[in-house]
C-alpha cells in the first residue's frame, strides 16, 4: 500500500499522528540530516504496521517533508 507522509523533524518526541484526510504526520527527533530523519521514518512506520524495515521504500520526496512510502506487508 502506498501513504502520504508528512515528516516533522528534530521534533521533542518521536510520534505517529493520522490526518483526517488518511494521510500520516510523523514527528521525529532526528535531524534531517544525512538521511537520519529518514531513517528514523522507517523504523516508526515499521513499528506502526508491524511489518519489517526492509519492507517500506520511500518511493518520492527522499528529500523533501512530503512523501510517499510504499509500504509491503
Amino acid at each position: 500500500m502506498k501513504k502520504q507522509v508528512k515528516v516533522k523533524p528534530n521534533a521533542k518526541q518521536s510520534k505517529v499522528v493520522y490526518g483526517d484526510d488518511g494521510s500520516l504526520i510523523i514527528h521525529v527527533k532526528s535531524p534531517p540530516v544525512d538521511g537520519k530523519a529518514n531513517q528514523e521514518l522507517i523504523k516508526l512506520l515499521a513499528k506502526e504496521f508491524n511489518v519489517s524495515q526492509q519492507s517500506i521504500k520511500i518511493k518520492s520526496g527522499a528529500g523533501s517533508r512530503q512523501k510517499i512510502v510504499e509500504i509491503n506487508e
